[in-house]
C-alpha cells in the first residue's frame, strides 16, 4: 500500500525546497520520507524570495559603501551563483551543449551528463551573465534594486515548478527523476505566489513581466519536448536562467 503524503501544502516543504535549490547551511530536521520531494515545488518562489532578498541586501550595502553600480551588479550575480551552488548556471550550460550538440534525444541526454563544457555551453553562460548583468546595472542606475531582484528570482523558480508539472522526466535517473513529479496543485500554487508578488510590486503593470515569464516558459517547454521528449534537472536550471533574464528585461522595458 502507498503511504505517500500527497497533501498540497506542508510547512516542511519550504525546508525541502531550500535544501534542493540552495547551498545554505540548514539546521538538521526530520524529513517525511513518504512525501515526494517534488510536492515542495509550490515553495520554490519562496526560496526565490529569500535568495533575491539576500542578494538585494548585499547590493544595498555595496551601493551604500560607494561601490559602482556595475561592480555591484556583478557582485550580486556572484552571490546568487554561490548561494545556489551554480546549479542553474550549470543547467543552462549543459542544456545548450546537449540540445544543440546532439542529433538524437539519446545523444543529447548523453552530452548533458558530460561534465565538460563545450562551445554552446560557454556561449550560453557568457550570454546569460551578460544579459543579467546589463539588466541589473540599468535598473540600479535608475534606482531600482529590491523589486526586480525579488520578482525575477520568484517568477523564474515558479517557472521551474510549472515545467516539472508539464513535462515528464526525460531520463530514468538524475536529480529531476529522484525529485519526482509535483502533480497539478504545487505548480499552480507556485504560479499564484509569483503572480501575487509581481502584482503587489508593480500593480497591473506587473502583467508585463508575467507575460514575458510565461513566454520564456513556453519556449523552454517546447524546445525540451521537441529535443528530448521531457525535462531534466539541467532543463529546469536553464528554464530558471532564461525566465530570470526575460523577467529582468521586461522590468527594464516597464520602468526605464
Amino acid at each position: 500500500m502507498d503511504n505517500s503524503d500527497t497533501s498540497p501544502l506542508k510547512r516542511e516543504d519550504i525546508w525541502v525546497a531550500l535544501g534542493l535549490l540552495t547551498r545554505l547551511p540548514l539546521p538538521a530536521r526530520h524529513w517525511d520520507a513518504n512525501r515526494p520531494a517534488a510536492l515542495a515545488a509550490w515553495a520554490y518562489p519562496l526560496v526565490g524570495f529569500l535568495l533575491g532578498l539576500l542578494a538585494a541586501v548585499l547590493g544595498w550595502l555595496l551601493l551604500a559603501l560607494g561601490l559602482p553600480v556595475d561592480m555591484t551588479a556583478a557582485a550580486i550575480l556572484l552571490s546568487l551563483t554561490m548561494l545556489t551552488g551554480a546549479m542553474h548556471e550549470d543547467g543552462l550550460a549543459d542544456t545548450a551543449d546537449g540540445l544543440w550538440g546532439g542529433t538524437t534525444p539519446e545523444r543529447r541526454l548523453e552530452i548533458m551528463k558530460d561534465s565538460h563544457i563545450g562551445a554552446y555551453g560557454t556561449i550560453a553562460l557568457i550570454s546569460g551573465f551578460a544579459l543579467r548583468w546589463s539588466a541589473l546595472s540599468a535598473l540600479m542606475s535608475a534606482g531600482y534594486l529590491w523589486s526586480p531582484l525579488l520578482i525575477a528570482a520568484m517568477a523564474s523558480r515558479a517557472a521551474m515548478a510549472s515545467l516539472m508539472g508539464a513535462l515528464p522526466n526525460a531520463r530514468s535517473t538524475g536529480l529531476s527523476k529522484l525529485t519526482g513529479r509535483p502533480g497539478k496543485d504545487a505548480p499552480r500554487i507556485a504560479a499564484g505566489i509569483a503572480t501575487l508578488a509581481t502584482l503587489l510590486a508593480f500593480g497591473l503593470a506587473g502583467l508585463w513581466p508575467l507575460l514575458f515569464a510565461a513566454a520564456a516558459l513556453i519556449v523552454c517547454r517546447t524546445i525540451a519536448q521537441k529535443k528530448i521528449g521531457g525535462q531534466t534537472g539541467d532543463i529546469l536550471g536553464a528554464t530558471q536562467q532564461i525566465t530570470e533574464i526575460a523577467v529582468l528585461g521586461a522590468i527594464c522595458a516597464l520602468v526605464l
